[in-house]
């Protein structure tokens, strides 16, 4: 039998925290509940976080096309305890995940960007891991297998809004993969 997990944490990091890495946040947080598991915690940061903003505009509006909800969304920087109380870090772009493992280096098998952990779980069956946090350690021993794919979801920020459209559907689809295994493990 599977117990669900107490809490279980998630942080999403971008750049800023105005566009992709609150997006992710809220989806992922939308998603896990429609999906029925409750024992997830969402959270997101930004390696260079406007901190104390909310989310850039057309951002925020691409995150109610798809149906999450930007209000009470504040910006915050990113700092090594966020990432080591973190049970995944899910980042916007590679580079962003070489950030975050300077910050924090003890984390690399517990971060990926939002796509690589999409492409790792996507068929997942849950016959490999039977928490959350296995999940998480069979994508890491796999993570090699992640070849001749775009790990990075573009950053926005300024950029017309077909790039917020383009950047907003890429982290929609990967966070509903991710929820998906997630509460299969659940």
């Amino acid at each position: 039998m599977i117990h669900p997990v107490a809490s279980f944490r998630i942080l999403t990091v971008c750049l800023g925290n105005v566009c992709r890495s609150p997006l992710a946040e809220r989806l992922l947080a939308v998603r896990l509940s429609s999906l029925g598991v409750g024992a997830f915690e969402v959270s997101s940061a930004g390696t260079h976080g406007l901190t104390g903003q909310p989310m850039e505009p057309n951002a925020a509006a691409q995150l109610i096309t798809l149906g999450g909800d930007p209000a009470g969304f504040v910006a915050r920087r990113l700092d090594a305890h966020m990432v080591e109380r973190a049970d995944l870090v899910l980042t916007a772009t590679v580079r962003i995940r070489q950030s975050v493992l300077q910050v924090a280096p003890t984390a690399l098998r517990r971060t990926f960007t939002l796509l690589e952990f999409a492409e790792l779980t996507k068929d997942s069956t849950g016959e490999a891991a039977d928490s959350p946090s296995d999940l998480v350690a069979d994508a890491a021993r796999r993570r090699a297998s992640v070849s001749g794919v775009d790990l990075d979801v573009p950053d926005p920020m300024g950029m017309p809004v077909s790039v917020h459209e383009k950047s907003a559907r890429l982290a929609a689809d990967a966070v509903g993969t991710i929820a998906a295994a997630l509460a299969r493990v659940a």
